[in-house]
């Protein structure tokens, strides 16, 4: 499983607009192949700060939804942040293929 986290800084007076535009992706993004499961969520302590994560199957269709027009939206909203969004990829194993 493929697991990625992605942190954004977003501008105060744009916060809504983004949380809107990914509230309105998320459920297009799971039922696109391979996804295991994909959460928005924001940080407690900070609510400018937003987090998508998202569980992919295999890398194909990681890179799939990579090159997806869901993901061409979320990166085209990516111009409502403070600064650049950081992207994580962790490959996750489970204990039975260990």
């Amino acid at each position: 499983m493929i697991l990625v986290i992605v942190r954004m800084d977003v501008l105060s007076e744009k916060r809504m607009e983004l949380s809107q535009t990914i509230a309105s992706l998320i459920g297009s993004i799971r039922t696109e192949k391979g996804c295991l499961r994909c959460n928005f969520c924001q940080n407690i302590e900070d609510e400018n700060e937003l987090y998508l994560i998202e569980e992919w199957d295999t890398q194909e269709s990681l890179k799939g939804h990579l090159r997806s027009d869901c993901f061409r939206v979320l990166r085209g909203a990516m111009n409502l942040l403070r600064a650049p969004y950081e992207m994580v990829f962790h490959t996750v194993l489970h204990p039975e293929g260990i």
